[in-house]
Parts: C-alpha cells; sequence; structure tokens
C-alpha cells in the first residue's frame, strides 16, 4: 500500500512528451531549445541519441542549423535504465531508430516522476508510421507535431520524401536525400 502511494505521487510529477513530425521541420532545434531552457532552470538532464546517427558529430545533438547540446550515443533504448542517476529530465532524439524496448524505458521513466521528451519521425520516406513512434505517440502526455515548408509548393510539409533510390526503410540523411513535401507533392512524386 505505502509502496502504491508512493509511485502514484512520483508519477504525478512524471510525463512523456513527444516531439515529432517530418524531416526539416525542427524536431530536433526544439528539443534543444526546450533542453536549454531546462538547463537555465538547472534542472539535471540525461540527453540520449541512437548510435548510429554520426551525421554532424558522434556525441551531439546537432539540428540541421548547427545548434547542438552534448549527447550520450546508445545503441539499445534499455541502456538507458543502467545510465541515469538523479537526473529529473531525461531527453531522446530520433527515436524512430530505436527498438521496441523504447516503449517500456520510457513508461518506467515517467512512473518513475522522471520527464521524458522523444523526439523522432512519425512517418518513414513511403508516408508510413515509422518504426516505434506511433506508439511513443500513443504514450504521450504530451504531443508537439512540427511541420516543414514544401519544397515543391511551399505549402505546409508533413512528408519525407527520399530522393535517391535507396529503399532501405533507415537510411540517416540530409538535404541530400530528402526533401520535405505536402501531402500533394509527395503523392505526385511518389
Amino acid at each position: 500500500m505505502f509502496l502504491e502511494s508512493k509511485i502514484s505521487l512520483l508519477a504525478k510529477n512524471g510525463s512523456i512528451e513527444a516531439i515529432c513530425g517530418s524531416m526539416f521541420s525542427g524536431k530536433t532545434e526544439e528539443l534543444i531549445r526546450r533542453l536549454k531552457r531546462l538547463q537555465i532552470a538547472e534542472k539535471k538532464i540525461a540527453i540520449f541519441k541512437p548510435y548510429i546517427d554520426s551525421r554532424y558529430h558522434n556525441k551531439k545533438i546537432v539540428s540541421h542549423n548547427k545548434n547542438s547540446i552534448k549527447a550520450i550515443p546508445i545503441k539499445k533504448a534499455k541502456e538507458i535504465l543502467n545510465i541515469i542517476t538523479s537526473e529529473e529530465i531525461i531527453a531522446i532524439d530520433e527515436a524512430q531508430f530505436f527498438d521496441e524496448s523504447l516503449i517500456n524505458t520510457c513508461s518506467l521513466l515517467a512512473n518513475s516522476g522522471k520527464k521524458v521528451i522523444v523526439c523522432g519521425l512519425d512517418m518513414d520516406f513511403l508516408g508510413n508510421p515509422f518504426g516505434i513512434m506511433p506508439q511513443i505517440l500513443a504514450i504521450s502526455d504530451h504531443v508537439t507535431k512540427l511541420h516543414a515548408i514544401c519544397e515543391n509548393c511551399k505549402d505546409i510539409a508533413s512528408y519525407s520524401f527520399r530522393i535517391t533510390n535507396e529503399s532501405d526503410i533507415i537510411k540517416v540523411g540530409e538535404k541530400k536525400e530528402y526533401q520535405p513535401l505536402c501531402r500533394a507533392c509527395f503523392i505526385e512524386k511518389k
């Protein structure tokens, strides 16, 4: 009984926030902005990124605008549970590249009173839900969906269109490989 009441009391402070959208919508930029504000507020923060994302830096989350913040590269989401200590905020970038253990990891952290901020693509280059992001969005207390500007018609873009002919779902890339498109332009080019 005492343990249950303590867990529910801690869980009141815990939460999961998700930041999602297409490529070039400013997801990582928004994550970095939130984390820098939390640093000013002197919160204890642990920031993680997938080991496979080394586009700009191995040990930093870097936005396309070159803003950055230090991060710990990990291969599996459950590693987070062995790394954190007294941090209040746990941030995870490029969540779509992690395995399903991220779902349980985020829940465990939030249920223990941690604020978890997860950032990632909600759709792959085919326009399908990407990896574990649908489950992350479903368990999130708050969701922020960001949009880019369509490269074609300059309308609001929700899709990440792959310019290259590669067919692997997981392909870390930049402007040379992807462009943001609105629904109409995506359907036309697809």
